[in-house]
């Protein structure tokens, strides 16, 4: 039996519609509201095995508008973002020119004092390696991990994360068989 995996990314919260690098922020009103709307929208696809999520209140939030009963896996956290976490992007421009620029351009430096994509890529590949569980499985997670998956699937080199756009709420699909994952069309909403 393969695994089927639908990585679910979160609405956007109040914080990254402002620019904000996320601080485990919570759902707001309208994000809630557009959780319930993919919920009905989608409602055949989000039938499930086992439902995941991110520790993160943004994505749990989202699994619970979602319906789903989802257990907090660590490692599909957002990346870490060390001193940036929760300050304004166009701060961090202002006032850590050199260090914003390195870290948009190089995926293996972390001057913010946190993770690396690099670093993250490893961490959610080897989850990805290490997964065993059979049949279809949902996880709620952010844009940055779906990215990570996306390049460890494809083995992609690390400069294309920034080349991968993984919108609120939007859905990729892996597969994994005995020659291991791949990645799938979007799926149909209804299936």
């Amino acid at each position: 039996m393969r695994t089927r995996l639908l990585l679910i990314s979160h609405p956007a919260t109040a914080a990254q519609r402002k620019g904000t690098f996320p601080a485990d922020d919570p759902l707001d009103a309208r994000a809630v509201e557009e959780a319930t709307a993919f919920r009905a929208s989608h409602a055949g696809l989000l039938n499930t095995d086992l439902a995941l999520s991110s520790p993160a209140a943004c994505a749990l939030e989202t699994a619970q508008a979602l319906g789903l009963a989802a257990k907090a896996v660590p490692d599909l956290a957002d990346a870490d973002f060390g001193r940036w976490r929760g300050r304004r992007l166009l701060d961090v421009a202002n006032e850590e020119t050199d260090a914003l620029d390195t870290w948009t351009r190089d995926p293996s430096s972390a001057p913010h004092g946190g993770e690396s994509f690099d670093a993250l890529t490893l961490r959610v590949g080897g989850w990805l390696d290490a997964f065993e569980h059979r049949g279809t499985v949902i996880a709620v997670t952010h844009a940055s991990v779906i990215r990570a998956a996306l390049m460890h699937v494809l083995q992609a080199p690390s400069a294309t994360f920034a080349r991968i756009e993984v919108p609120p709420l939007s859905v990729v699909e892996l597969q994994r068989s005995e020659r291991g994952w791949a990645w799938w069309p979007a799926p149909d909403r209804q299936t």
